[in-house]
């Protein structure tokens, strides 16, 4: 059974490792060094301007905007997201799981088998100002006066769609703590009862700690996630990342360059620092949230 195993694994692999290098890794690859010329993406023609662009971007203000949003969205996704993840996950799991546990999974789960054109259509509808659902629940329990234009208001568009990212991203995260949980052992919740240990201690000195792993891993993804947020930004903005960039984050900014304005040089400058910003991030996230594992 083991002869020519090798063989079969390598032949099983090359197609779809052969398509990932050739459509994500180069273009990856290419960003480096078109992110110091002036390409317009259009001709052959471009030169090499060196570090210009990154001097540009240094001192292009609505980067400064974008970075800020997206230093917004790090602070607040992961925390918001991994916090009410965490609550439902130990709520379906308080001793042995609730009833109905299964179809609250289902629930939670649904938003994240969604298209992310679809969340952003739907979502569009709830926060339309004259017809849509959010301001027509608010009048009709008398709270006319905050009904407003969620999207095309500046102090609250920003807010509005890290809410819909909350509502779409908390039921993968859900699943995944449930499943750790249920991964500990029973006797091991018993013997903390017999102690005296109450459902908050158990879970902040037992559950917390035999899950850290998993935990650490979701504000990983969330990390890299907050600083990549685009599809949906794209589809709820008014405009590219209006009003008066108040939605404006560095991935909606580097396509705008590219596709609006023919930038791709520029784009790619963004780009780069985006990838850089997204490792030593990732990297920070890691050490800071390190704890020692624990067996159980």
């Amino acid at each position: 059974m083991h002869h020519g195993k090798y063989r079969f694994v390598i032949g099983l692999l090359l197609i779809p490792l052969g398509l990932y290098a050739v459509f994500v890794i180069s273009p990856y690859l290419q960003a480096f060094p078109i992110a110091f010329t002036d390409w317009e993406g259009l001709s052959a023609a471009y030169s090499y301007i060196g570090f210009g662009n990154f001097v540009t971007l240094f001192h292009d203000e609505v980067f400064w905007v974008a970075l800020r949003h997206n230093l917004f969205l790090l602070v607040t996704l992961p925390t918001v997201i991994v916090t009410l993840s965490l609550f439902f996950s130990a709520v379906l799991n308080y001793r042995g799981g609730v009833p109905g546990a299964k179809f609250y999974k289902v629930v939670y789960f649904f938003p994240s088998v969604l298209s992310i054109a679809v969340v952003g259509v739907m979502w569009q509808f709830v926060f339309e100002p004259r017809t849509g659902l959010l301001n027509g629940l608010l009048r009709a329990i008398g709270l006319d006066g905050l009904a407003k234009a969620w999207l095309g208001d500046g102090d609250t568009a920003l807010g509005s769609i890290m809410a819909v990212v909350v509502w779409g991203g908390v039921g993968f995260y859900v699943v995944l703590f449930t499943a750790a949980m249920a991964a500990i052992p029973k006797e091991l919740y018993e013997a903390a009862l017999l102690d005296g240990a109450g459902p908050f201690q158990a879970f902040f000195r037992l559950t917390l700690p035999l899950i850290w792993n998993t935990v650490q891993v979701a504000i990983a993804f969330l990390v890299i996630g907050a600083l990549d947020q685009f599809a949906l930004i794209k589809v709820l903005s008014v405009g590219a990342g209006g009003p008066d960039d108040a939605t404006q984050v560095i991935s909606l900014y580097m396509y705008t360059n590219a596709f609006t304005y023919g930038k791709f040089g520029y784009a790619s400058a963004i780009g780069v620092t985006l990838f850089a910003l997204n490792m030593i991030l990732t990297i920070l996230t890691f050490r800071l949230t390190r704890r020692e594992r624990v067996v159980f």
